[in-house]
């Protein structure tokens, strides 16, 4: 279970362990029931995770067509050095913000 924090805008999700199948369904259903509620920007705070693979990966593209149809923003923060290569090079920089660990406010 991730741990959760929210605020009158954000919503951020630690997930604290590793984003792979299998671990997806529960983490697609904490971030689908987040989405469901009111939230202007929700935080993908990667601290912690060391791998993100194939599902792990559609399940945060997943995430941020939903947020984007509803007009909200996806923001992942705390990106491992290895991770953060691997979301630039596939450049879903271009699509929702993505920060190294170290670099987030």
């Amino acid at each position: 279970m991730s741990e959760i924090i929210r605020d009158e805008y954000r919503v951020t999700i630690r997930p604290g362990r590793d984003i792979v199948a299998s671990m997806a369904g529960e983490f697609r259903n904490e971030l689908n029931k987040e989405i469901a509620e009111a939230t202007e920007e929700l935080v993908i705070d990667l601290r912690g995770v060391e791998m993100v693979d194939s599902v792990g990966i559609g399940v945060i593209i997943a995430t941020h067509n939903t947020l984007d149809q509803k007009g909200a923003t996806l923001k992942v923060i705390n990106i491992a050095p290895d991770i953060y290569g691997l979301f630039t090079t596939m450049r879903l920089d271009r699509h929702f913000t993505i920060e190294k660990w170290g670099e987030s406010s």
